[in-house]
């Protein structure tokens, strides 16, 4: 950490001066809370700090050379690309400054809960964190950062094809949408949880004219208040009918192959449990288990739950 410290002082010295007329025409300043930071206009050696970040980053169609990765990049395509060539940073929350040092970025960027790194990061190279309170809120998010990344156009672009995919997919199902409601759970190697109104998924459905249960069609201020979580609360097997719906999507994605392992011990074993046989959607063959992307972050990940939507309840390939 030493020798980490040196070198860091070492860098931050050998920046240019701050203030000159072209400094602040390829650089102009961005505010963000009370953090405020140059962005260039250009950005060549962009880091991004997390999986949601990267996944923002890819759509606005700029090429991160280094990120902490996440499990469900691996299950979307337009996030493998090049994937050998972006270095890794480290692991689940917690970036590694020498590796970010020694990368040499132009603009690091990352969500507010790296916040208590920031004077680190800000030392290193601009340094940029967005407010995300919980995964529902993801189209603000991306908005804010096209924003100060000067991708506006991405920005708008990406937004717009995916709500025009989520009104076809409402013009192809009609009537249907008026009798359906789609529950979405997951199950965690310790217990089953639902995933509400106002979750990343959940949004998507929304934006798709599906109606939720009523115990899943909860928002995010009610959910907190009730539950201390705003987008999922656990529900105990007593309770299993809240899982219920015409049609159930959930999955059992982890963090580690052995988390992933458990989960799918938990769902093997819910396949077997009489109360779960019961489920109208289970009757129904209507439960379908979807890769973990349904808990993403942005219109990358939103766009691949359209896929399964339009695959499971179109019949579309």
């Amino acid at each position: 950490m030493a020798l980490f410290m040196v070198v860091l002082v070492m860098a931050c010295q050998g920046q240019p001066p701050e203030g000159t007329g072209q400094k602040e025409a390829d650089c102009p300043m961005v505010s963000q809370g009370e953090n405020q930071s140059c962005v260039p206009t250009e950005i060549k050696r962009l880091i991004t700090l997390d999986g949601a970040v990267f996944e923002y980053a890819i759509a606005l169609g700029l090429e991160p050379i280094a990120t902490v990765p996440s499990n469900f990049q691996a299950q979307l395509p337009a996030l493998m690309t090049n994937a050998e060539n972006i270095q890794n940073i480290g692991k689940g929350e917690q970036p590694n400054l020498e590796a970010i040092l020694g990368a040499n970025p132009d603009l690091i960027v990352g969500l507010d809960s790296h916040q208590s790194i920031y004077p680190q990061l800000s030392q290193i190279g601009p340094t940029v964190l967005f407010p995300f309170e919980h995964s529902g809120q993801w189209k603000e998010v991306f908005a804010s950062v096209g924003n100060a990344l000067h991708r506006q156009a991405a920005t708008q672009s990406a937004l717009a094809a995916y709500q025009a995919r989520s009104t076809d997919f409402r013009t192809q199902m009609g009537d249907r949408l008026d009798n359906l409601q789609v529950s979405v759970i997951r199950l965690y190697p310790d217990g089953i949880n639902l995933y509400l109104k106002d979750s990343f998924a959940g949004t998507v459905l929304q934006d798709a004219g599906l109606a939720r249960p009523p115990s899943q069609n909860i928002s995010a201020v009610e959910a907190q208040q009730k539950f201390g979580n705003p987008i999922q609360t656990r529900i105990s097997r007593e309770v299993l009918e809240q899982a219920d719906g015409d049609v159930i999507f959930l999955w059992t994605g982890e963090n580690t192959s052995q988390g992933n392992e458990e989960a799918k011990k938990r769902l093997q074993q819910l396949q077997q449990d009489p109360l779960w046989g019961q489920l109208r959607a289970v009757k129904a063959g209507k439960v379908y288990e979807v890769p973990s992307y349904w808990i993403g972050s942005g219109p990358i990940a939103a766009n691949a739950i359209l896929d399964d939507l339009y695959k499971y309840l179109l019949g579309e390939n």
